[in-house]
């Protein structure tokens, strides 16, 4: 952890606190480039958008798709308030980004939350292999 990584850092929680005082959850997040300028910023807004994926790690990860080459994605640091959930680690993986620097650990945030956790939804499959991989099939040829 270098001071840059800190100050960074900092201004995630400087975000979820910004995030807190208007109302919404406590989570903000940056993406920074291999320059140390700040890319984009981002917090919670869940409640006011009435969607469950308005998570900044989420809204970092797609802008770096949408704006950023695959090489600039990778030259790219997101520093977070809290460890990215499962939903924003999938996304960030698939974005490419670089690396993730994070304040608060799922463990630790799990400690501040006492209703932390989400219901459990039961999967089931595979199924109809022969049938589902036709429109797959070829495709990433």
């Amino acid at each position: 952890m270098t001071p840059e990584d800190e100050r960074f850092l900092r201004r995630a929680i400087e975000l979820a606190a910004n995030a807190r005082a208007a109302g919404q959850a406590p989570f903000g997040s940056l993406l920074v480039g291999a320059d140390g300028q700040i890319l984009a910023e981002a917090h919670n807004t869940v409640l006011a958008d009435r969607d469950i994926s308005a998570h900044p790690e989420l809204k970092m990860a797609r802008w770096a798709a949408r704006e950023l080459d695959a090489q600039a994605a990778a030259d790219t640091t997101m520093y977070t308030s809290c460890q990215p959930c499962g939903m924003c680690a999938g996304a960030i993986e698939r974005s490419g980004l670089g690396r993730v620097v994070f304040a608060l650990s799922s463990d630790q945030f799990a400690t501040l939350n006492p209703h932390f956790g989400w219901p459990s939804v039961r999967y089931e499959g595979p199924a109809l292999f022969d049938e589902a991989r036709i429109p797959i099939d070829g495709y990433y040829q």
